[in-house]
């Protein structure tokens, strides 16, 4: 059996223990060195359990001596790549104040706010001076970046190039690779406006494109109505 394989069935063997674990009893103390270590785990592994973080930090507030700032901070972490998910308020909600005061967790707040405006040319400009915390957790920049893509096509038929580089934090070569991986393989197209400058044509759908909506009206059919007039009458 090959390492790659061993260390999948060990990462599997561990996530399924500790669902045990929380299942069976979500308030005893005696698992929260396992929860530490699920949180590491899911940190190498580039792997996600809300319900697991949200039992440790509920068992924190009841053992605040055996409190780990740096787990704490991998979660929260965890919990802004899983975003549009509300998962980083839900864990917010069971930090103390105290902590939270923190310079980290201070910027972990302000990021959070940034990406949930949108506002993600600051996002980039502040993830740079906390990297010493981020770098810590693989794949971040990739699942924000995801986000950012998200919410722009949410808003636009047609972004212009700068307006995704600005949002993504990728220009250059870096970005014609990017562009290219999409259009290969999730539907994108780019075509060149009057100022030969580039626009990215989004893949249509109910949100930036309006008319595919359908109202509930739309969508019952005939002979659910018939079946209506025989009750009024």
């Amino acid at each position: 059996m090959s390492n790659a394989a061993t260390n999948q069935d060990q990462q599997s063997s561990l996530s399924h223990t500790v669902e045990q674990l929380v299942a069976v009893n979500p308030y005893n103390p005696d698992i929260l060195p396992d929860l530490e270590n699920y949180v590491n785990e899911q940190v190498s592994s580039q792997t996600y359990n809300l319900n697991a973080n949200l039992c440790l930090l509920r068992l924190y507030q009841f053992e605040p001596e055996r409190m780990s700032t740096q787990i704490v901070a991998r979660i929260l972490i965890k919990a802004l790549m899983a975003m549009p998910a509300p998962d980083f308020s839900l864990c917010l909600f069971l930090i103390p104040e105290r902590v939270q005061m923190e310079e980290q967790f201070k910027n972990l707040i302000v990021l959070s706010h940034y990406l949930e405006t949108a506002r993600f040319r600051q996002f980039w400009d502040e993830a740079g001076k906390s990297r010493h915390i981020l770098e810590v957790v693989p794949g971040f920049e990739q699942a924000i970046r995801a986000y950012a893509v998200h919410v722009l096509s949410l808003t636009y038929q047609k972004v212009p190039r700068s307006i995704l580089a600005e949002a993504i934090n990728i220009e250059g070569p870096s970005l014609d690779k990017f562009l290219d991986h999409q259009v290969a393989n999730s539907g994108w197209a780019i075509e060149k406006n009057q100022e030969r400058s580039q626009l990215i044509i989004l893949p249509a759908s109910e949100f930036n494109h309006p008319e595919l909506k359908k109202s509930t009206a739309d969508g019952i059919q005939l002979e659910h109505v018939a079946r209506i007039f025989p009750i009024l009458g």
